[in-house]
C-alpha cells in the first residue's frame, strides 16, 4: 500500500507475511502430480511445433512419448529464457548475456546482461525482462540480498530494443496483451504490475504475493499461470532489514548457506534452519518455515488468483520457475526438484 512507508514509522519494523489462504490455500497438488519427465534442473517451458520444450542447464530439450528428454540444442552457457513467436520462431537467452533468435545472435544493448524472461506478443513483438543491471541471472540471490531494483523491461521495435520501464525489482515474468501492454512479475516486490507499452506507466495488478513470483504464461480462457519459485519467510525478511548482518553474511558465508530463498533445501546439515523447521520424531511438518517451496497460481481473465498448486515445506518439488498449459493440462517445471510435472486440471 502507498501508506506503508508512513505507517512503518508508527508500527516499527513489524514483519508480516500474507497468509496462505483463499486462492493461495496450501495443498499437496504438485507433490501428488504425475511425472512428465525427470529432467535435471528443469527451468523454462514453451511449445514448439506442437511439442513441449524445456531448458536444462546449457541444453534445450524436447521429449518423446514417454517423457524421455532429447537434446534439441546445446549452448555455450546456461539457458535463462525461452520464447516461441506466433510464427514458430525460437528466441533463447543465455546466462552470459547472449540472445539468439533462431540460430543467429541478436544485437542488443550491452546493459542487457540478466535476461530472465522473453515473450512474444500477439503481434509478434518480442518483449524482454532484464532482471538486474549488475548481476547475472544465475546470481539472482545476490541481487535480492543486495536489495537491488535495477531491472528493466524492453521491447523490440524495428529490429532495435527500446526500454519501456526501469528501476524494477527483478522482473522475472512477462505476459504481453493484444493492446501493446505487458504484465510483469516483479519478484523482489512480491507483485504483478502492468506496463503501458507506450508510456511505461506502471499499474499494480496483484500485490502482497506470499512468495517470489517467477514466469507468467497465458491460459486458453484468457487467464494466466503464475509460477512462484520460493516462499516469503520471516527470518529472511528480518535479514533483509539488517544491513550490517546481511553484508557480513554475504562476505563470510558460502552462498549455499545464506539465510535466503532457495530453489531446494535439505541437501546439507549446514543449511540455515529455523527451529520450527526441525524434524520432530522424524517428521518434517508441512507448515514449517522453509527457504524453498513450490507453487503455481491460476489467474482468471481479470488477473485475479483463482486457485493454486503447492509443494510444501516437506515436499520435494520446489523451485517452480515456469508453468504452461498443454493439451488441457498444466505442465510445471520444478527446477529444485529436477522434474517436470503434469496436472490434469479442468
Amino acid at each position: 500500500m502507498f501508506l506503508d512507508p508512513i505507517l512503518d514509522i508508527f508500527r516499527g519494523k513489524t514483519i508480516t507475511i500474507p497468509p496462505l489462504d483463499g486462492a493461495y490455500r496450501a495443498n499437496t497438488a504438485l507433490d501428488d502430480a504425475p511425472l512428465f519427465s525427470d529432467l535435471a534442473q528443469a527451468d523454462n517451458l514453451a511449445i514448439l511445433d506442437g511439442r513441449v520444450i524445456a531448458s536444462s542447464g546449457n541444453q534445450l530439450c524436447t521429449f518423446d512419448g514417454k517423457g524421455t528428454p532429447e537434446t534439441l540444442a546445446e549452448y555455450a552457457a546456461p539457458v535463462t529464457a525461452v520464447a516461441v513467436s506466433p510464427s514458430g520462431e525460437l528466441a533463447v537467452a543465455l546466462d552470459d548475456g547472449a540472445l539468439m533468435i533462431g540460430d543467429n545472435p541478436c544485437e542488443k544493448p550491452d546493459e542487457l546482461i540478466c535476461i530472465t524472461a522473453l515473450a512474444f506478443g500477439p503481434d509478434g513483438t518480442l518483449w524482454l525482462a532484464n532482471g538486474s543491471a549488475t548481476n547475472l541471472a544465475s546470481d539472482w540471490v545476490v541481487d535480492l540480498m543486495q536489495k537491488n531494483a535495477s531491472g528493466s523491461v524492453w521491447k523490440q521495435e524495428a529490429g532495435k530494443f527500446v526500454r519501456v520501464a526501469g528501476e524494477l525489482a527483478y522482473p522475472y515474468g512477462l505476459l504481453p496483451d493484444d493492446k501493446g501492454n505487458v504484465v510483469v512479475s516483479e519478484s523482489w516486490r512480491h507483485r504483478l504490475i502492468r506496463l503501458d507499452g507506450a508510456s511505461g506507466k506502471i499499474t499494480p495488478v496483484i500485490t502482497h504475493i506470499p512468495g517470489y513470483p517467477a514466469r507468467l504464461s497465458p491460459r486458453a480462457d484468457g487467464g494466466a499461470l503464475m509460477s512462484v519459485f520460493a516462499p516469503r519467510n520471516r527470518l529472511i525478511e528480518l535479514v533483509l532489514l539488517e544491513k550490517h548482518y546481511r553484508t557480513d553474511m554475504m562476505a563470510q558465508v558460502p552462498r549455499r548457506f545464506w539465510i535466503a530463498p532457495a530453489l531446494a533445501t535439505g541437501a546439507s546439515f549446514m543449511e540455515p534452519l529455523q527451529i520450527g523447521g526441525m524434524k520432530i520424531m522424524g517428521v518434517h511438518k508441512p507448515w514449517s518455515p522453509s527457504r524453498s517451496w513450490g507453487m503455481v497460481v491460476r489467474l482468471n481473465a481479470d488477473m485475479h488468483p483463482v486457485d493454486s498448486f503447492h509443494s510444501r515445506a516437506n515436499g520435494k518439488r520446489h523451485g517452480t520457475c515456469a508453468a504452461i498449459e498443454y493439451e488441457n493440462r498444466i505442465i510445471v517445471a520444478s527446477k529444485g526438484g529436477n522434474a517436470i510435472l503434469k496436472l490434469n486440471v479442468t
